[in-house]
């Protein structure tokens, strides 16, 4: 990694650092300001060591902004989990009493022991989506509310108040056959005119962030977009918050990093297993949004849930089961995406055959595994004829991918989950 890593906790006004060598000793500490001669003076530091790897926590979070700041002046960055941090400060003082220069030592000390960390690289394209989608939900919520204050006032204009699902030409329409007869009755129409002005407007923007995230999505070479249930501000909330599918090892890491994995809770010979309320709540939602449009339409994703009740699961736990088998699809899609673009010019895959995107079996925790598991038919599903014909079928299958859109066959999966 280097002679010397700086290990560093950041926060939004203040960063502190500490310096180690290959045997763990403290070389320097600080505590330096993320202002323009704060940062200076910290890079003036860094500088003493020739050799050196800066190692930042929560670079996805927190960090980035200092993260990207070190890479765009040329220094190497890797980012150190939270989780991994956490461990080695409660190793390190015995309880998981919090300051920032123990953070700062334990971000340091991960960095030089641990193989594998993600290197931090310039954001592109992510960056984009992930400033778009945030505005796309920022209009939705700002749509709601105004779509609430109208319904309030419509109340008290028209018997019985207007529909639940109310557009701006609706409630203009609505609003028009309104005739007010006192200061009350005009104050509100007025206010609900405004309301409707504003909500036009809304829906307008909103229309043009849809376009740019889809056209912004389509850059990308990413075939998201082609899933049911995946729209525009989907897509761009799943490549934005995602990034590099390659740092998950396989899809039940996935899973447990968005919070679809079950957690098991098993004692003696009782087997169950628990809903995660972990992970990125974000793409959960994507997820979740992706299982009720699959279910509104016929699709196999409905096929999957209905199957499910007839084993005699809840309306949750096969809701659950499908979020689950979902994020085996995206996953899925999202590599072969990956691979597709790392191609050479031949049209063959650049990943070697140690790479973590190949999707290995899972060597993890039951908490992490892929549940459910694909079932052990190796039945190859008959849209395979005439589709691919360099791919044989049932080995394809065997390795968990015999369809494109992620659903092996027709035949279930086991109910354990």
């Amino acid at each position: 990694m280097g002679s010397v890593i700086i290990g560093m906790d950041p926060h939004k006004r203040s960063a502190t650092i500490e310096i180690i060598d290959h045997r763990e000793h403290v070389l320097r500490t600080g505590r330096f300001g993320t202002d323009q001669d704060g940062y200076q003076r910290m890079l003036a530091v860094g500088h003493a060591h020739p050799q050196r790897v800066w190692a930042v926590e929560g670079t996805q979070g927190i960090g980035r902004h200092l993260a990207q700041r070190l890479v765009a002046d040329g220094q190497t960055v890797v980012d150190v989990p939270a989780k991994l941090s956490a461990r080695v400060r409660v190793f390190a003082t015995g309880q998981g009493r919090k300051t920032d220069p123990v953070d700062a030592h334990s971000v340091a000390v991960i960095a030089l022991r641990t193989k594998g960390l993600r290197q931090v690289e310039i954001d592109g394209t992510t960056a984009a989506l992930r400033l778009l989608v945030d505005h796309r939900d920022e209009l939705g919520h700002a749509r709601t509310q105004t779509v609430n204050r109208l319904h309030r006032l419509l109340l008290e204009l028209l018997p019985g108040g207007a529909k639940k699902f109310l557009s701006a030409a609706q409630a203009r329409i609505l609003l028009a056959s309104v005739r007010p007869r006192d200061v009350v009755s005009r104050t509100r129409r007025r206010l609900a005119a405004d309301l409707i002005t504003e909500l036009d407007r809304i829906d307008k923007r909103i229309k043009t962030a849809d376009t740019e995230l889809r056209e912004l999505v389509a850059a990308t070479g990413s075939t998201l977009l082609e899933l049911t249930g995946i729209g525009p501000s989907g897509a761009a909330r799943l490549l934005g918050d995602i990034g590099d599918i390659s740092r998950f090892a396989d899809k039940g890491r996935f899973a447990s990093w968005n919070g679809t994995a079950p957690l098991e809770a098993s004692s003696g010979d009782q087997r169950r297993h628990r809903l995660s309320r972990a992970g990125n709540r974000r793409i959960n939602r994507v997820l979740h949004i992706m299982a009720i449009v699959q279910l509104r339409h016929d699709t196999e994703g409905r096929a999957y849930y209905r199957r499910k009740l007839a084993d005699g699961k809840t309306n949750m736990e096969a809701m659950r089961c499908l979020k689950r088998r979902l994020s085996d699809i995206v996953y899925r899609v999202m590599v072969r995406d990956a691979h597709r673009g790392a191609a050479g010019p031949g049209g063959h895959m650049g990943a070697a055959p140690d790479s973590s995107a190949a999707d290995p079996i899972p060597m993890v925790s039951t908490s992490d595994k892929s549940l459910p598991e694909p079932c052990a038919c190796r039945k190859p599903h008959p849209s395979w004829s005439g589709r691919v014909t360099n791919i044989n079928p049932v080995a394809a299958y065997a390795q968990g991918s015999a369809r494109q859109d992620g659903w092996p066959c027709y035949c279930d999966w086991p109910t354990s989950a």
